[in-house]
This record gives C-alpha cells, structure tokens and sequence, in this order.
C-alpha cells in the first residue's frame, strides 16, 4: 500500500509538471498583465518562487533578532532548541566525550557542538541553510558528521532565523525529512553597534560573557556588512550542585563504576580452587593476601566487593561544558546595473571547548568486554613486584580454559588525574554569485547563480588516557619489562598514590585525533510569471545544482595499533557527489477578489543523481485555500529522503560503551528467562560485574536512502470581529497537524532492545552478534547500521497571536506556542519495537506529549519587558524491571515519573533617550530556581540535556546594546 501510495503520486506530479512545462516555451508571447509588480517580491524558506503572496503556503515559524535578544541565550542551537516543535539534539550541555563512544552512525560525539532536531526525528534529518544556501556537516574530531554544529555560525551575524517544520526534500533535496533552518544573515545595516552581555548563575558559577561587532555601509550602488563575535561560556561542575554530586543520581552506587582507585580483583586462586571478588581495604596501599581465607569474612588486607566500593564518577563531570567561540563575518553586494548584482561573503568561526570525565578507568580480563584483546587476554606475572597474590592472572585464549584464572580487575588510577578533551574546531566559508532580473515582455524573471566552499575542521587533544599495549607489558614477565626503554612495573594493586609518576609516564600518552568536513556546491535558479490563467499568474521556478561532500577522521596512531585503552576506532574518509534539477509551480485554480477568496495549488519535483546509489524522485504537492481575508486553509502531502551520509557509509569499526543491564544478571533475572540464560552460556548466581559494555559499530556501503512521506494540514484565521476593537488590535490563530513517515531508517537497533531480546527469544538475528565468556558475561557485541523498519510521528501545533491596543499602560502582547505529539513509533526490519515513543524518556533523550511557550512582551515609552513560560509535560522511563531503586516513584510498574517542568524567565529593557541607541537591558532565566527531575536512564549526570535547563538554578544576565 506505501509503495503504491508513493508511485501514486510520483506518477501524479510528472504529469502535472510536463503539462505545466510548455508554458516556459510560451511564456514569451504571453500577454502581460498590467498589474504585474516586481517591487514588493520576497522569496520565504519553504518555496523557490519569488512572489509577495506565495507567503503563507507552508508552516514556516520565523524567529526574529527581536526574539532571539529576549532569550537571553548566546547560541543558535539554544535558542532553537527552544522552540516547542524542536527535539532532543546534542549541545553544550553533554559532557560527551570520553564517555559517549562512537555512535554508529560514524559521526562521532560532536563534542562541544550544538544542533538541531525538529519533531524528534533527529538532527540529521534537518538541513540547515544560510542564506538559503547548504551549510557545511560538523566535524567532530572523533568521526564524520552528519548534522550541522550551529555553533560554526555566530549568533551576532543572524537577522532572523526561517523554521519549516515540513518535509522539503522536494525543494531543497536530501536531509529536508523533518524541515529545514534556514538562518539568515544581516544585510542592509547602516552605521555600527556594539553589544555586550554577561550573565552567570545564581551559585556564582557557569558564567558566559559576549561582545560582538557589526557595522554597515551603505552607498548608492553597494553596499557592505562587517560582523565580529566572541562569546565565552565557563564550566559547571556536577559536584558544585546538589543532585549531580550523588553517586549516580537516584540510584546510589548500583550503576556505580567496578573501576574504583582501590581496585576490584575476581579470580580463581589455583592453589585453592575458590573465586573470589576481593577490594583491597581502605587505606592499605601495600595489601596482604591470605589464600586460605576463601570467603567474605576475612583478617588479610581484603574484604569481597559490594555496591558500596563502587566509584562515584560524578564529581569528576561536567554540567556545562567550557566554550569558547570567536567569529569573523563579512558581506559585501555591488550593483552592476539595475538589473544585476554580485555578491561576496566569507565567515570564518574558531571553537575552543572542553570536555572532561572521570580519571579513565583500566578493565582487565575476559569479563572487561572491552574489545581490545590486549586487555581481554591479559597476563599478569606473579613476579610483577607488586603482585600481592603470588601467582600468575592469566586471561590468555591462547591457555587451556581449566588454567585461566583470571575473570576482571578494575583500577581506576586517579594518580592519572581526570580524562580532559580539548576541541579545536574551525569552519571556513566563501560564497559568491550573481543575481538579477530581466523582463519577458512586462514580466519579471529573476535567475541567481551561486557558488559557495566551506570546510568544518577540528582537532581533539585527550589528555589522562593510557597505551593497553605499556600497561600489558609493565604487568607481564619484569624481565622483558626491563628490556624495554622507560618500562617500569606497573602497581596496580595497591591503593591511591601506588602507581608513582614514572610508571605514569610510561602508560600515559597524549592522544590526538581529527577530522575534516568539506561542502562544495554550485546553484542556478529561475523564477517567474509564465503567463496569465483564468485565476491568475502561473508562476514557476527551476533550477539545478551540484554538490560534493567530502570527508575524513584521523584517530591518533597509537588508537590505529590498537593499543588506545579507551574507545578504539579506525580511520574514516570518503566522498561522492550529487547532481540535481528541480521545478516548482504555483497553479491559481480559484480567485474571487470581491469575496477575498482565492485557491492556489503548488507543486514541486526534484531529481537527484547520486555517485553512491543512483538516482531519486521526490515530489511535493500542496494547496492553499484562502477562503475569506481572515481565513486561510492549507495543506502539502511530500516524499522525501535522505542519502547516507559519508560516516554512515565508510565509517570504519568503532566502539561505544553503552550502559545496559543483562537480563541473565542477578538481580535483575526474570525467572520466566532462566533458562534461555542457561542456553546461552551464564551460569546460576551470575551477577553482572561491569554496566558498561563495549558495543562495536560501524558503518555500512550497502545502505540505501531513508524515504519519507510528509503530511500536513492546517489552518490560519485573524478574526476580523477581534481587529481594532477595545482588547485587540489583532488575532492570529494557527493550527497545523503534520504526519511524517520514514521507511529504512539508517539507524543501529537499540543496543539494549537487541539483548533484551535475544534473552527472550534466543533468536539468532539478535543473539548471533553478542559473544559471552565462558564466565557467562558479554565480551562481544556488534551493533552495526543498516535500513530498520519505520518510523512514525504525527501531532499539532496550536499557536495564538494577540495583540492589545495601546493605552497609557502601554501596549502588550501575547505569543503562545503549543506542540501536541500525537504518536511516535520506530520499528526495527525485523517488527521490533525501539524504546522511544510519546511521554518516555530514554537514553538522554525525550518525546514529551506537550511542549509549550507563553511569551507576554509590554512597551511602554523607552520600558520593555518579556514574561517567557516554557512548559514540559509530564515523562516517564522505565526503571528496569525486577530492581526498584529511589529514584523510581512507581514502584508498582518499576517507573520514574519526570514530573512536569515549567520554566519562568523574565527580561526588562530600557532605551536612553540622551545617549543615542542605547538600551540596557537585565533578565533572569528559570526565574523560580526549578531543577530539572532526576533521569535514570540519562548518562553521567542524571539529566536530560536536551530537554531540560541544565544544570538548573536561576540565570541571571545584563545586556548593553549601543548603535551609533
């Protein structure tokens, strides 16, 4: 049926394009109309066609400077990811790396960038424009991106940003599935500003500081923009604040680290046959060992391992990260004559931010699961000088199952000090082109020709991490330990302060990685009046365009060996091209001017030619109904796709550490699974020793594009009886329901979904990529990407516009914007249900079934003041079945409610009248000091990052503008 449905109206919009085409070559003899106006003509995100009434077709929000300085926020993706309709993207909240992996889509963490995301479908299924232009892919320095970093573009460059929140593939080609931000930058700017903001939180900490520049000129036949910004944004430590300081906030220690500076020893001793799971005692750098004690009752310098010896990682975190960004902008236009102009512009933006983690945990042994076999086959000679127990560990494949004794050693050397990432990131852009007019008889045709090269570069320095290959050989035979240059016994058996600075300098290299994203494309456009129909002008545009993606991501030669003891990747690069054509028509069906009505049909086809697969079709149709002045009715149905993206298709195998419970440990054991654990390999009594476990992933050359199919519906009405009367100047209503649908989506299935189902049904599409060892614990588990099943979403948007009349108590309004999630569902090609849907929160991620934003603006002579209410409604998350921790609040359905969170900001301005452009103006985010809820499933500091302010606390700021 969505086959049928998609050729259906593939078939559809080829014939009513080619019988619209013969009119390009008519247009020349058509009879002009003698209203034709070319001076009020606007060009809108959401259509090619240049023409002041095509407004208004699609949902498009606009975010103006005036909305975006009311924020008080200094980022793009802030400011963004606060529209109702926005969901859960990567920003400067998540302390990512280190601890997040390789994704495996091969994109890498984005460390320290900020995106988008639009009706939850992920920020690589929004294409962001500058100036209607494609802007470059972020580069993460740990992978090849697929998204855009918001923070290459300074916010002090932007005159307003264009949102649709509609599928446009049709328009603008791959990645539009879930809408496009289209940011547009200050243009025709007179004279010079300077604006300065500074703002910190109530505890004295996370301050952020701004300065930016612009000046313009303006001559009789150019004119000339010049733009500089700085911003900077300290850290937040998890510590500082009450919540994130916990160990593992609303659990405890449960999901504490087994990685603990005393460090966690589980072995068989072969001189007695026991197991045990010992910790060295507190305080005992120099342990004892006693083989006769074979329990948990014991006089040596040992006790057997409990939740309460488990490591609080938190402390070591970040809430918000450190950031530095400076950026530098300038555009300059000429008029060649009045029906020509050319164009230049250049930006180039630095990122300098930070991430830091825990001090870098050493797992050793079979049950490490860490993918490194290094680490997995490790042997530790009982010579080693500081070997309390006296006999070999040994962890080797290659020794016969009845003699290796060795099952886990977790050390967490914090004389090693905590992980630190630094990011250096550069973007650089030129574009250039030409634009103009000419007539066709009294018709005005526009055309645009466009050129434009950017690259996203960075680099990434880790400091705190340590070389498996040294640490294999400072614990194995001190013989061949002493044939190597530098090599020094390593201890880790003793307690904090044990592992001394030369053998931390034998272990501990500096690690640096990068990578390269490059865009480099080529545009010709055409727009106009055809000729004159029985309703009005047809109107037309085309186009073609050429677009080549490059990409690569470098790690550190020592990760390439194989010997980096934290997440291993390998190289990635690769590139193709794409060649496209599109057409767009506005067909007017209808028009009655007396009534004020008017029916026009739209219409929209692209061509893609891809290097990598092929070749795609994707249409759009929609129309617009404007029934009276005061209503407008509107709707588009739209395929869309999106092609794989450089990572996805040649990343090479990487490895994240994902946080899952294995439902074959105890306490979390399901008798109604018992014995699908035994098929599998774990033994009675298992109990998980490590949450984290190495997931490898990786790209995949097979894969074929995402397709979509976009629908929305929808409604504008002003009320003329509320225009001009005593309690309104004017009413907007809006309402909008929209349905997207993506057949094979490129995405991993849910790391956590697969074991839980392989448990479940022991079948081998999910259990034939995890591995066990022979201990009963996971060691390998492959999670690769290919084309799942379907994604689903559909809801509303419901959004009021009032505004009062003025009166001696000034002049107010009212700007209420809602999001209604209606349904959302991902299944896996196999029919397996994915964790995510409406009112859940999982994995740092959440789809609330109610955002809303209530803005109350007042002015009133040179006063200004904003009321911002932000509301989320209520989620919940599951809280792992048999166990009930704290922090669950149901402990009936093992459930965490995040209860419903509302936001108050407040902002007052004051413009001087003496001093000429100067307004101050002062505000206070989360006014009422609201902390975000606890999240149990969330990463590192229990918080969502994308759905919530973090870290919580009021944000207090002061902002001088002057424009002279």
């Amino acid at each position: 049926m969505k086959a049928h449905r998609r050729n259906a109206l593939t078939r559809a919009i080829h014939v009513s394009l080619l019988l619209a085409l013969p009119g390009l070559a008519a247009a020349q003899d058509a009879p002009p109309t003698d209203d034709a106006t070319t001076l009020d003509t606007v060009q809108v995100t959401g259509t090619r066609i240049k023409r002041a009434e095509i407004e208004g077709q699609v949902p498009v929000q606009t975010v103006t400077r005036e909305d975006i300085e009311r924020t008080g926020l200094t980022s793009i993706a802030d400011v963004v990811q606060t529209l109702t309709g926005s969901g859960s993207a990567l920003n400067t909240k998540f302390n990512s790396s280190g601890n997040f992996g390789f994704p495996p889509d091969g994109s890498g963490v984005g460390a320290g960038s900020a995106q988008v995301d639009l009706r939850h479908l992920g920020a690589k299924r929004v294409l962001v424009l500058v100036d209607g232009i494609r802007w470059v892919n972020e580069a993460s320095a740990s992978g090849v991106g697929a998204a855009t970093d918001l923070n290459t573009i300074p916010l002090a460059i932007v005159d307003r940003i264009e949102v649709l929140e509609d599928g446009a593939s049709a328009l603008y080609g791959s990645d539009a599935i879930a809408g496009v931000v289209n940011i547009i930058t200050r243009r025709n700017f007179e004279g010079a500003s300077i604006s300065a903001q500074y703002g910190e939180y109530g505890e004295g900490d996370g301050a952020t500081s701004t300065a930016d520049i612009a000046w313009g000129w303006n001559g009789e036949r150019s004119n000339l923009f010049l733009g500089a910004s700085y911003t900077n944004q300290e850290k937040v430590l998890a510590r500082d604040r009450e919540q994130s300081s916990l160990p593992v906030p609303g659990t405890g220690l449960a999901f504490g680290s087994s990685g603990t500076p005393t460090g966690r020893f589980i072995f068989t001793d072969p001189n007695t046959g026991a197991t045990l799971d010992v910790t060295p005692n507190t305080g005992d750098s120099d342990p004892t060992y006693d083989p006769t004690q074979t329990g948990c009752t014991r006089t040596d310098s040992y006790h057997c391992f409990a939740t309460a010896d488990r490591f609080n990682f938190a402390q070591y975190n970040l809430l918000v990260t450190p950031s530095e960004r400076m950026g530098l902008f300038g555009q300059f236009r000429f008029d060649m004559s009045d029906a020509a102009s050319w164009y230049v512009k250049a930006l180039y933006n630095r990122r300098e931010s930070v991430n830091q983690a825990a001090p870098e945990p050493i797992f050793l042994g079979p049950e490490a699961g860490t993918g490194n076999p290094l680490a997995d086959n490790i042997f530790i000679s009982g010579d080693n000088p500081f070997n309390p127990f006296g006999f070999d560990l040994d962890g080797r494949l290659t020794t016969p199952p009845e003699d290796r004794n060795l099952i886990l050693i977790g050390r967490r050397p914090v004389e090693g000090g905590a992980r630190v990432f630094e990011q250096q990131v550069d973007t650089f852009y030129v574009g250039t082109g030409f634009e103009g007019v000419f007539d066709v008889g009294e018709r005005a045709w526009f055309w645009d020709v466009n050129f434009a090269h950017s690259e996203n570069e960075a680099e990434q320095t880790n400091f705190g991490s340590y070389d498996i290959r040294n640490i294999a050989l400072a614990l194995g035979d001190p013989d061949a330990c002493a044939a190597v240059a530098g090599c020094t016994p390593l201890n880790i058996f003793g307690g904090p302060g044990t592992i001394t600075p030369e053998m931390l300098e034998f272990i501990q290299p500096v690690v640096r990685d990068r990578s390269e994203n490059t865009l480099t494309l080529a545009t010709a456009n055409l727009s106009g009046d055809l000729f004159e129909m029985w309703a009005g002008p047809l109107a037309f545009a085309a186009g073609i365009e050429h677009r080549r993606y490059e990409g690569m991501y470098q790690p550190d030669p020592l990760t390439v060996a194989g010997f980096y003891n934290g997440v291993p990747s390998l190289p990635t690069s690769g590139e193709y091209d794409v060649t496209e054509v599109f057409t767009e028509f506005n067909v007017p069906l209808f028009a009655n001017a007396e009534r004020g009505s008017r029916l026009d049909m739209s219409l929209a086809g692209r061509y893609s030619d891809y290097s990598t697969f092929g070749g795609e079709f994707t249409g759009k149709l929609g129309l617009r109904w404007q029934v009276v002045d005061e209503l407008v009715l509107r709707t588009t149905f739209a395929e869309g796709f999106r092609a794989p993206s450089i990572g996805e298709l040649f990343g090479s195998a990487s490895r994240f550490d994902a946080t899952l419970i294995d439902p074959c440990s105890e306490p979390f054991l399901d008798p109604s699974v018992e014995g699908n654990c035994r098929s599998l390999g774990v033994p009675a009594g298992y109990q998980q020793p490590n949450p984290q476990i190495s997931v490898t992933t990786g790209g995949n050359e097979q894969l074929e594009p995402e397709r979509a199919d976009s629908f929305s519906a929808g409604m504008v009405w002003s009320p003329s009886l509320l225009e001009g009367t005593a309690i309104s100047d004017r009413v907007d209503v809006e309402v909008t329901f929209y349905r997207h649908e993506i057949e094979g989506a490129i995405q991993a299935i849910d790391a956590q979904t697969q074991l839980d189902l392989c448990v479940e049904t022991l079948n081998p599409l999910y259990c034939d990529s995890i591995g066990r060892a022979a201990t009963g614990g996971i060691n390998a588990f492959n999670n690769r990407l290919t084309n799942l099943g379907v994604i689903k979403t559909d809801g509303w948007d419901v959004d009021l516009f009032w505004t009062f009349p003025e009166s001696r108590l000034g002049q107010f309004s009212i700007d209420w914007r809602n999001t209604f999630v209606g349904e959302y569902e991902a299944i896996g090609a196999a029919g397996q249900r994915q964790p995510q849907g409406v009112g859940i929160e999982v994995v740092d991620s959440a789809i609330p079934d109610w955002t809303s934003s209530f803005v109350t603006e007042w002015d009133l002579d040179n006063w200004s003041a904003a009321w911002t209410i932000r509301h989320i409604s209520e989620l919940r998350e599951d809280c792992g079945g048999a166990v009930t921790f704290p922090v669950c609040s149901d402990p009936a359905t093992s459930t965490n409610v995040l209860e419903a969170t509302t936001y108050h900001d407040l902002q007052v301005g004051y413009r001087f009248d003496m001093l000429r452009g100067l307004e101050l103006t002062a505000g206070a985010n989360n006014l009422f000091d609201e902390d975000p809820p606890i999240c149990l499933s969330c990463s590192l500091n229990g918080y969502d990052a994308s759905t919530y302010d973090i870290p919580g606390g009021r944000f207090f700021y002061v902002r001088a503008d002057l424009r002279f």
